[in-house]
């Protein structure tokens, strides 16, 4: 159980970054959802150095979504 934490990360982040090759706004959702799993891994494995990384991927995939689901929803009703 304990390594399905690091291998469940592993694999959405791998799947976020295809979403966004594929210049899906659903990467950044699945990216920020993503977090809270980085955050229960750091905390399991206590490796305390990733939590800057995680707070400013939180901030990033958050502004993403936003900005990207915005410009799509402006697309589409003009």
């Amino acid at each position: 159980m304990r390594q399905l934490l690091p291998l469940m990360t592993g694999g959405i982040t791998i799947l976020a970054m295809w979403l966004a090759g594929s210049k899906r706004w659903e990467a950044w959702a699945v990216g920020l959802a993503n977090q809270v799993l980085w955050l229960a891994t750091i905390i399991v494995f206590d490796t305390w150095g990733l939590l800057p990384l995680t707070v400013f991927l939180t901030f990033t995939y958050a502004r993403n979504l936003i900005r990207w689901r915005c410009e799509e929803l402006l697309t589409t009703a003009t």
